[in-house]
């Protein structure tokens, strides 16, 4: 039986192989175009140019309706299809109240970016069979592999 600590992933080659074979990336805490000077923004903006799809879920700015040409989704468990990756941009503290949308949606790994760390929410996704990266940013990690 495996144990739920081996989804937390922190060593390069399985960050590289969660980057490697990730196609949708639902982007929870998403900037919009007017905040595009924020790493909420920029990453998933470089990602989408780097070949992802990106499908934003903005925690803020209920006006908005599309963020970098997509439909905006309220909640990572609206958005239609199957998740290869959820990119969390919220402070560690808000994190937890995302796990059940997070287990809801079912993505294959959740990622939250450089400086977001929260234990109890990457044990109950770990605990669901969900690959964790804690405190990484993907555009980094994403440059890394190109070399």
């Amino acid at each position: 039986m495996n144990d739920w600590r081996d989804n937390l992933v922190d060593q390069t080659p399985g960050i590289q192989s969660i980057l490697r074979e990730a196609r949708r990336v639902a982007v929870l805490g998403i900037k919009t175009e007017e905040q595009s000077g924020q790493p909420a923004f920029w990453v998933p903006e470089y990602l989408k140019k780097a070949g992802y799809e990106i499908l934003p879920v903005p925690v803020y700015y209920p006006e908005a309706t599309e963020i970098l040409g997509q439909p905006v989704y309220r909640s990572v468990a609206m958005v239609p299809g199957t998740l290869d990756l959820v990119l969390v941009f919220r402070r560690p503290r808000d994190v937890p109240p995302h796990v059940d949308d997070l287990l809801a949606a079912q993505p294959k790994a959740v990622w939250m970016q450089s400086g977001i760390r929260n234990e109890e929410a990457a044990r109950r996704l770990a605990e669901a069979g969900i690959k964790v990266v804690q405190n990484r940013c993907a555009m980094v990690e994403h440059r890394q592999l190109a070399h």
